[in-house]
């Protein structure tokens, strides 16, 4: 019989498991996979370990991996204090508050609003073509929106400012 060393065993079942994680999608192989790897560290202290206690000993160790990947590095990982890390997958809530124009007059409360490239459909009060709407909730979909109202105070109906420089009109 020939005597193949147990450790190369184990440390080949986590580059397995570490090339199946690189193929689907999350983290948890790689965890399994780090304790295979362990495993082969242990056996290559104690070779003479039996089969039972490597595999309570496998267990145990795939166990407290995934643990320490729960508790500790998946929160460490959603810890961000980019706003936009938080709603990299949520395209539509990354819209939000934004301004947006109308490319589709909203008539009976539907319409379209122009979003990058795109046209995105809008639910809200009655408004004609191009206005300006501020988008307040995000339904699938749908965005819901508000006119924006605009500041009238600033608008052509005040008097023009007049100048403070007494010295406008001369040319000296």
């Amino acid at each position: 019989m020939v005597d193949f060393p147990v450790h190369y065993i184990w440390w080949s079942v986590a580059l397995i498991l570490a090339a199946a994680e690189v193929l689907t999608p999350g983290f948890f192989l790689l965890w399994i996979g780090i304790a295979a790897a362990l495993m082969g560290g242990v056996l290559l202290l104690f070779p003479g370990l039996g089969a039972l206690p490597q595999a309570l000993l496998f267990i145990t160790l795939a166990f407290l991996s995934c643990m320490v990947y729960w508790r500790f590095v998946l929160p460490w990982l959603r810890d961000s204090d980019d706003p936009e890390a938080e709603l990299l997958n949520h395209r539509a809530d990354r819209l939000l508050g934004k301004r947006l124009v109308l490319v589709s007059p909203i008539r009976n409360g539907r319409g379209k609003v122009a979003v990058g490239d795109g046209q995105w459909l809008a639910e809200g009060p009655d408004l004609p073509l191009g206005s300006e709407v501020e988008v307040v909730a995000v339904e699938g979909g749908l965005l819901r929106v508000r006119a924006v109202s605009v500041d009238r105070s600033a608008s052509s109906d005040s008097p023009a400012p007049t100048s403070a420089d007494p010295h406008q009109g001369d040319s000296s």
